[in-house]
């Protein structure tokens, strides 16, 4: 059944490429904007006055003058099963997983528990103004159907998978790799193109899996079509240097991947910071994409991503939380680091583009910019609201923002959850914050 047209007034932002390559042209801005949803989809987005006019008598008009509307956040690497050991203080990478991840993935063997922790991550994802998500769960099948089933009652679109982990971890966490074969097989037939959801094959990364667990999951990736690969890649030097100890005879640790039939489209590596130009140029030609996590990198200490060389060499890049790693859910405090990050390197982010890489960005790493990450007619309407004078200081500061970047870049470096006042998802509200 049709459902009525819904309009919705404001600033409306979005990109229709990267700004590094296409500039101004990039962006689309309508300072009084109106955008027009039908049926979960956008009709189409433009100047309220021209569009004003076109609609029938009677059609209500959300009035969200003074607020700025954009695509909604895609989060392409988060952990949802290390939300309750976010800043675990005092480790690097190895040691940290050790003293913490292990043990709390430990408590996902309680349905209850994962199911609790899932609306939780769903809710606060929303909260942020994140509506698309590809996320880890824990070598717990029930883990993934109850991330799954949050995810599905709040119609979110979400990518997951169950870890794959069958060495060098605790005895309570480990699979076999036939038992994870068995277990992720039966979860891509329950769960994979349900509503929104997407299944990922998740080889927690290369360490952790014996030979024989790399390459049922490659065959895995390669039987069922349409379904998502994601791990880590080169992360923290240690780890690295580890990784060559395992698989000697690879030429790099993206390359353990490589030889398991595990890059590809639709296969997402987190974190790529210790990377050479030959693993970027592998990567840009098989078609798997980057995950930035800025505030994970720093966190942990692991090192700065070099976001310049990968756009040089072709990567598709998008933007990951990492929680627990990563310090926030926020894609707004999560972007703020980036820019960070760059300037650490000698290099910037410019506001345009790091709202780039958080939406259609983000989409385009996931292949699923036919889908979600602008306003284009068709796409789904899935978009949050933020509100540019959340809080006095952010008001002040904006008072003195002379252009449409500027205010971007003061939110992305002053603004936080504060400034989400609602996401919709598939034209409804999914979250509003109370007045």
């Amino acid at each position: 059944m049709t459902q009525p047209l819904r309009a919705i007034r404001g600033e409306i932002v979005h990109f229709l490429a990267d700004p590094a390559d296409a500039g101004a042209a990039a962006l689309a801005h309508f300072p009084d904007g109106l955008l027009l949803v039908r049926d979960g989809r956008i009709e189409t987005a433009g100047p309220a006055a021209e569009l004003l006019p076109q609609l029938a008598a009677g059609t209500p008009v959300e009035d969200l003058r003074g607020k700025l509307i954009l695509p909604g956040f895609v989060d392409t690497h988060v952990h949802y099963a290390q939300t309750d050991m976010i800043a675990s203080y005092g480790e690097q990478l190895l040691a940290w997983l050790e003293r913490y991840t292990f043990p709390t993935e430990a408590r996902f063997a309680d349905p209850a528990y994962a199911g609790e922790v899932a609306a939780f991550f769903c809710d606060e994802l929303l909260r942020n103004g994140t509506t698309t998500a590809m996320a880890f769960a824990t070598v717990h099948p029930g883990s993934v159907d109850a991330l799954f089933s949050a995810a599905r009652a709040r119609r979110m679109r979400l990518i997951a998978g169950k870890v794959l982990m069958d060495r060098n971890c605790p005895d309570y966490l480990r699979d076999t790799a036939e038992q994870g074969y068995l277990d992720s097989a039966a979860l891509i037939r329950r769960w994979h193109g349900v509503d929104r959801l997407r299944y990922a094959v998740t080889p927690r990364f290369a360490p952790t899996s014996t030979p024989e667990q790399m390459t049922l999951a490659g065959r895995l990736y390669a039987e069922h079509p349409g379904v998502y690969l994601q791990s880590h890649v080169a992360e923290n030097q240690g780890e690295v240097a580890w990784v060559a100890q395992l698989y000697p005879e690879a030429r790099s640790y993206l390359d353990v991947y490589d030889r398991y039939s595990q890059l590809g489209e639709r296969s997402v590596y987190a974190h790529c910071i210790w990377l050479d130009d030959d693993d970027r140029a592998r990567m840009a030609a098989t078609g798997a994409a980057a995950s930035f996590c800025p505030t994970s990198n720093l966190f942990l200490g692991s090192g700065l991503f070099d976001l310049d060389r990968a756009h040089e060499l072709g990567m598709r890049v998008g933007i990951g939380t990492d929680v627990g790693g990563g310090t926030s859910f926020s894609m707004l405090k999560t972007l703020g680091e980036a820019y960070k990050v760059l300037q650490l390197r000698g290099s910037s982010l410019a506001a345009e583009r790091a709202f780039y890489l958080a939406t259609l960005g983000g989409a385009r790493s996931l292949y699923l910019e036919g889908e979600i990450g602008n306003f284009l007619p068709g796409k789904e309407a899935d978009f949050v609201v933020l509100d540019p004078a959340a809080s006095p200081l952010l008001a002040r500061r904006m008072a003195h923002a002379d252009s449409l970047a500027e205010r971007l870049f003061v939110l992305m470096t002053l603004g936080d959850d504060r400034c989400v006042a609602a996401t919709w998802v598939l034209g409804e509200p999914a979250w509003q914050r109370r007045a």
